[in-house]
């Protein structure tokens, strides 16, 4: 089963490169940020403290090197950026991806304030079929890019995709400004955001992608060259 936004994970993958690195999460790390390096550019993401079962395995994934050198796989612009697929560390061009993770998934942590506006991170996970907990990919994650909507846009959304669920009034004022995926709240865990580097969501989102079997993948490879724990800074 391919991960699309999405993905859950079929392969137990083996921290032999990382099993001497300490995956233990510290209180000291649950205040600092994430430096994502990208073969594009760098991105700075908070994580959210409401979400505490994901914030913790991104945490202890970043500290034993798992994102190094893993692929953004999955690129759709004016929709997101999906990476976290070990198989794509050495993947061949034209390889499908999407199936990797580390053998386990993360229960749902939907929140009412955190929501899909643009930058902020979320995880991927199967389908409603086979996954009705929505439980999350325990590595795959995804970067929204979105779009940017009008009151009657957002009111079309609520009554034919949201069955009549209403967007609070905050959160439709910033998919009206910023933008965002607004289909998807509360139902993919958004556990963070991008404080530092939206440009390199955009930039990242502009590549070309395959058309082929390995459909949405970029042609020319963008990678995660290192993602590592800093220092907080005040927004």
């Amino acid at each position: 089963m391919k991960y699309w936004i999405v993905a859950l994970l079929s392969s137990l993958i083996v921290f032999s490169a990382s099993a001497q690195k300490d995956s233990t999460v510290k209180k000291k790390d649950r205040k600092r940020d994430v430096l994502i390096q990208t073969t594009i550019g760098d991105m700075v993401i908070r994580l959210s403290d409401s979400t505490p079962l994901h914030r913790d395995n991104f945490l202890k994934l970043v500290k034993v090197g798992y994102y190094d050198s893993v692929l953004f796989h999955r690129v759709i612009k004016g929709f997101m950026i999906q990476g976290g697929d070990p198989n794509s560390k050495r993947a061949a061009a034209g390889q499908p991806l999407g199936n990797g993770g580390p053998g386990y998934t993360i229960p749902a942590e939907f929140r009412k304030t955190l929501f899909h506006k643009k930058g902020a991170l979320a995880a991927a996970r199967m389908g409603d079929n086979e996954n009705p907990t929505k439980a999350s990919s325990g590595s795959q994650f995804y970067i929204v890019q979105g779009k940017i909507f009008t009151d009657a846009g957002l009111d079309s959304l609520e009554k034919f995709r949201l069955n009549g669920r209403k967007i609070p009034a905050e959160q439709r004022e910033v998919y009206k400004t910023i933008g965002g995926t607004p289909h998807l709240d509360q139902s993919y865990t958004v556990y963070g955001e991008v404080v530092k580097g939206l440009d390199i969501v955009d930039k990242i989102a502009a590549v070309q992608t395959s058309r082929a079997q390995d459909r949405d993948r970029p042609l020319q490879d963008v990678r995660i060259i290192k993602a590592k724990l800093i220092k907080r800074k005040r927004k």
